[in-house]
């Protein structure tokens, strides 16, 4: 079956960061060339990406999507062309307090970068490493204020903690489902050194159901996705057919239903002409 075209998928939905844009930070000539073929054939393509709605506006624009942008993991999704926010749902003043104070504990108060993002601007305690290479990659400046409590008159849409030893963030996650069900929270990891927090309605999955189902009338049959992280499990266990990239973790590839190339090998282009266009 994963073998032959896919002939009834309408939407195409593909992840960002690993999936269609690798170490240059851009699409390459052959992925854009591959998913204008398949929108030249009529399946409709969108992006659902960890990213703020900003810093995912330009590969919105590269791929030509006329469909709402689903930015935060689907915390936040927006239809740029007409400006109407279809979705936002925001974390509680209260559960970024409590973040705040986990993350800020004595122990590893110095090796974690806290970022808040509200409103789509993203506030920092202050620009560690960490903030200014997140920075460069996302074209977003960061907005240093000392005490992060002071952004906290209005709800973030996500919290992160940025850290580049894998095994405290990884610890970190596993304390924090401990301490939050999954009513309470959504937890992932969209690379092995950000830990998101969001509200726990979110996750790419509800997005991409929307998108195919509120706004475009389809039926998870008609949709593949393509991802290379744990926060793209969702959306792939959603589609009917769910495509993980050959760099993703073991255990992501293992939920997909096929598992392309990687992002360097333009597999989400290999991915298409296997399943789209053939």
């Amino acid at each position: 079956m994963h073998n032959q075209a896919q002939t009834d998928i309408k939407l195409l939905v593909l992840d960002i960061d690993g999936t269609i844009a690798g170490e240059s930070n851009r699409i390459n000539k052959t992925v854009k060339r591959a998913i204008a073929a398949v929108q030249s054939q009529g399946i409709q393509v969108a992006i659902a990406t960890g990213r703020m709605y900003r810093s995912a506006l330009y590969f919105h624009q590269e791929v030509n999507s006329t469909l709402p942008l689903t930015s935060y993991q689907g915390a936040w999704i927006q239809d740029p062309i007409s400006q109407k926010i279809h979705r936002h749902w925001s974390v509680t003043k209260q559960m970024a307090h409590q973040l705040l104070d986990y993350f800020e504990q004595p122990e590893w108060r110095s090796l974690l970068s806290i970022h808040f993002y509200i409103n789509d601007q993203l506030y920092v305690r202050d620009l560690s490493p960490a903030t200014e290479s997140y920075s460069a990659r996302s074209g977003i400046t960061p907005i240093p204020v000392g005490d992060l409590r002071q952004t906290l008159a209005e709800e973030p849409t996500k919290v992160l903690a940025l850290c580049d030893d894998t095994n405290l963030i990884n610890q970190l996650l596993t304390d924090l489902r401990r301490q939050y069900t999954p009513a309470e929270l959504y937890l992932t990891t969209s690379v092995a050194t950000f830990l998101e927090a969001t509200n726990p309605l979110v996750n790419k999955g509800t997005a991409v159901r929307y998108i195919a189902e509120e706004l475009l009338g389809l039926q998870s049959s008609n949709v593949m996705t393509i991802g290379d992280n744990f926060n793209d499990v969702e959306m792939i266990q959603y589609a009917g057919f769910g495509v993980a990239m050959g760099n993703a973790p073991d255990r992501v590839r293992a939920i997909a239903d096929w598992v392309a190339p990687t992002v360097e090998e333009n597999g989400v282009a290999v991915a298409i002409e296997k399943f789209l266009l053939s």
